[in-house]
């Protein structure tokens, strides 16, 4: 594996961070990342036919994002302008849009680094897509955010996105071998304080480089910190287990499936278990999230509220009060009537949608805006379902060509044993509706 920065700036009295100092100054510099830059990389082939396009770069923080793409526009001749989404409006990124025209009269192109950009709302994000359509930018946006739920589609369809990995620990251990040179001193750690603070830095390289100049600042001459003293000077916990290695994913499983299984002790057994090794409490906040939608539903839906609240806690009032709040919506959750309904009934949807996603929907309910549509019969007859009796027509807003289909089928627990008797209402009205003999 190549190492993950190149060796640059190398003054010892340097005023910037080690992280700075030990920026990549090419791509062939970055590792970890071989399945984007490697010799048959998807960025690697984008360079060699000429033509980069825009992109979406997802990942972690730490893995390189804003350095790749800076080394980009550095491979492709492009002019690097750099925002972020956290600080930039629609004024803000006129005026980029503005100086990138500019460059582009004067035959030089402009490669825009969008920090966040998930961040932006779907307005601004839609701000993008002529500036990118007539050539204006290249556009490169960073998100530690899944483009498919963070997105719009229109930007989307218009960039290719490219997924950025956490480093291993082989990447993490070239890095701080190349701090070490740079420095020109060992790290005042022994072998398990230093497999400790490679598995602090949980696959981010930056922050790898910044647990590493506190160790050194924090070091007498000679003085050799164990892993003890390395969590007490760093103030981070010392994972039990390697988060690369199946005790993560083993316990966050266990976790899982006690409370899918109604288990509220074994469920409280292995959250304090995860929380003990290191975990990080929102990576278990958000499973919680997960377990309210997915094994709740609407069996009781406030699950879900319970447990975007314990996020929420726990963003406020950080370890370790906050994790009292997990442990509430665990408990909460592995209390609560099971229902997999919803989730199930999304999943076939999805594949109606995918293998049915060109009918139009019956014109009954579609608007008429014009005359001609008026004509065409969008919109005739349609029921009001205020004006009907009961509040309901009983009438069809299915595909002619698909029918009606039954996809959600609450079960006879908590909240959906409620749901259930509504739909048996609702279908036994539409049957009346449809055949009043």
């Amino acid at each position: 594996m190549t190492d993950l920065f190149a060796a640059a700036n190398l003054e010892k009295d340097a005023p910037h961070p080690l992280a700075d100092r030990l920026r990549p100054q090419s791509l062939a510099d970055v590792a970890g990342q071989d399945h984007l830059l490697g010799p048959q990389g998807a960025l690697t082939r984008l360079i060699a036919s000429g033509t980069l396009g825009s992109l979406i770069f997802w990942g972690p923080p730490g893995t390189g994002k804003t350095t790749v793409a800076r080394l980009l526009a550095h491979e492709t001749k492009l002019a690097f302008v750099q925002t972020s989404a956290i600080f930039s409006g629609v004024a803000e990124l006129k005026k980029v849009f503005e100086d990138a025209r500019g460059r582009r009269k004067a035959g030089q192109g402009t490669l825009l680094f969008v920090d966040e950009v998930h961040r932006f709302n779907r307005a601004q994000q839609d701000s993008f897509l002529p500036v990118m359509e007539d050539g204006t930018i290249t556009l490169i946006g960073a998100t530690t955010e899944n483009p498919s739920f963070e997105l719009n589609a229109s930007l989307l369809s218009r960039a290719r996105v490219m997924i950025f990995h956490t480093l291993d620990a082989a990447a993490i251990e070239k890095l701080l071998s190349r701090a070490e040179t740079c420095e020109g001193r060992a790290l005042p750690l022994d072998p398990d304080a230093r497999l400790s603070l490679v598995r602090m830095a949980d696959g981010d390289g930056r922050a790898a480089l910044s647990l590493a100049e506190e160790a050194w600042r924090a070091a007498k001459p000679g003085e050799i910190f164990d892993t003890a003293m390395l969590v007490s000077i760093v103030q981070r916990r010392a994972p039990i287990y390697d988060k690369a290695q199946e005790g993560h994913y083993n316990l966050i499983s266990a976790l899982h499936k006690s409370v899918r299984g109604s288990d509220p002790d074994a469920a409280l057994y292995y959250l304090a278990r995860m929380l003990d090794a290191g975990e990080d409490p929102l990576f278990i906040a958000r499973r919680v999230v997960r377990m309210a939608v997915e094994d709740i539903g609407l069996a009781d839906p406030q699950a879900l509220a319970v447990a975007i609240a314990a996020k929420d806690a726990y963003d406020f009032l950080g370890s370790p009060e906050g994790e009292l709040a997990i442990a509430n919506a665990v408990i909460y959750a592995a209390t609560a009537p099971k229902s997999n309904a919803a989730y199930a009934a999304f999943k076939a949807a999805a594949r109606l949608a995918k293998d049915h996603g060109s009918l139009m929907p019956p014109k009954i309910i579609l608007n008429a805006p014009t005359k001609l549509m008026r004509e065409e019969g969008y919109g005739a007859n349609y029921a009001y379902d205020h004006d009907e009796p009961d509040g309901f027509s009983g009438q069809n807003y299915w595909p002619e060509a698909l029918g009606r289909q039954t996809l959600y089928r609450p079960v006879g627990r908590g909240f959906e044993k409620d749901l259930r008797a509504r739909l048996d209402h609702w279908a036994k009205l539409r049957k009346q509706r449809s055949d009043p003999d």
